[in-house]
């Protein structure tokens, strides 16, 4: 019986906790109010006059048909200290690992730099580089944060001197030079053009966002094609390599094969009725020197050919699931979400104010008469 006495104490006493504090709450109500209303008020001005953006994405799946050709048909061009392997195949799939290191290098985003972009109120195109160098304006509020919160990072770049950034080529033994735009704009890049890798389904999603619409289209498209290039070289880079060394040792043997042919000719042609033993002897020798080289001039036409297709085999095929298109709809700001975030910190703030104010009043009282 006392248990659920002493329950019935503890709830009513809940019970007036809340109901006191709603009282506190509805007290300051109006403080409430305004704190609220002031919220709503600077989520609407930053709605506003946020910049509006644009999205364009692409999806891609890229195949690679991955066999072993040649066999062993450089058995006999090893007669002549050649060593063809099994036909260069690189074989599997695009590691996806590969595209986002791609779309992250250095090279990439230079080239993307160079895209022409089509801007409104603008007659001719230009390049992305020109267009945030000269024209692109990033608006009110972002000045006023780049002035305010991001003044000690201006003061400090003023400071600096004019240096020029050194990035390692990763393909060449050179150095790329970038200046400090060039630096700013591929940092730039970075949170302009994102990447998406489903392994597991086997696509790959590209988005370019610029304010523009059009030219949002326009750099996505060019992203599309510098990711199937840079991949193109990469997957068939040690093919082409040995089919380049093929056709260099193929050159070889048939200048080789046609010098012993028109020897062995010449010498039929000039010892022609003549059956004495050293004519003999050298015509065998010539036949032998004509017999190997043919041999492996066969061979090496059969191995160029070989590694021709296997080229082929290794050639990435890029099938456009979702192409490029110019989007209709801007892709943000979200100005509803933006006026519903603000006003609910607004309300929250204001009633964490109203309990801190309380507390810190009494806290201050305990710690006068400790």
């Amino acid at each position: 019986m006392s248990d659920v006495k002493q329950s019935h104490t503890v709830n009513e006493e809940d019970s007036i906790d809340i109901v006191a504090l709603l009282k506190k709450f509805w007290l300051q109500r109006k403080l409430v109010m305004r704190a609220t209303a002031l919220f709503f008020g600077l989520g609407l001005f930053i709605a506003l006059l946020s910049k509006n953006y644009f999205s364009t994405s692409t999806t891609i799946v890229p195949v690679t048909e991955s066999s072993s050709v040649g066999g062993n048909l450089g058995g006999l061009a090893s007669l002549a200290g050649i060593n063809l392997g099994g036909g260069g195949s690189s074989g599997g799939e695009i590691s996806p690992e590969l595209y986002p290191e791609i779309v992250s290098s250095i090279p990439f985003k230079l080239e993307l730099l160079n895209t022409p972009l089509t801007i409104e109120g603008i007659d001719s195109t230009l390049t992305y580089q020109a267009y945030y160098e000269n024209h692109y304006s990033p608006g009110f509020l972002a000045n006023l944060k780049k002035y305010t919160l991001g003044l000690p990072g201006v003061i400090i770049g003023a400071l600096k001197s004019d240096e020029v950034a050194k990035v390692k080529a990763p393909s060449k033994n050179t150095i790329l030079r970038l200046t400090k735009e060039e630096a700013a704009l591929i940092k730039q890049l970075d949170e302009q053009i994102q990447l998406n890798v489903n392994a597991k389904e086997g696509f790959i999603s590209l988005t370019a966002t610029l304010p523009e619409a059009e030219a949002s289209a326009q750099l996505a498209l060019k992203a599309q094609n510098l990711l199937q290039r840079y991949a193109l070289q990469f997957k068939t880079q040690k093919s082409i390599e040995q089919l380049q060394y093929i056709e260099e040792r193929f050159a070889e043997k048939e200048r080789e094969f046609n010098a012993k042919k028109t020897a062995y000719a010449a010498f039929q042609d000039s010892n022609r009725g003549m059956n004495t033993a050293l004519a003999q002897s050298q015509l065998m020798q010539l036949q032998a020197e004509y017999d190997i080289a043919f041999t492996v001039y066969t061979e090496l036409a059969k191995q160029l050919e070989t590694q021709r297709l296997q080229v082929k085999k290794d050639t990435p095929i890029f099938t456009i699931l979702k192409p490029v298109s110019i989007p209709k709809e801007k892709a943000g700001p979200k100005k509803a979400l933006i006026l519903v975030i603000y006003t609910f910190l607004g309300f929250i703030g204001s009633l964490g104010y109203v309990l801190a104010k309380d507390f810190l009043k009494d806290f201050k009282k305990d710690w006068d008469n400790a």
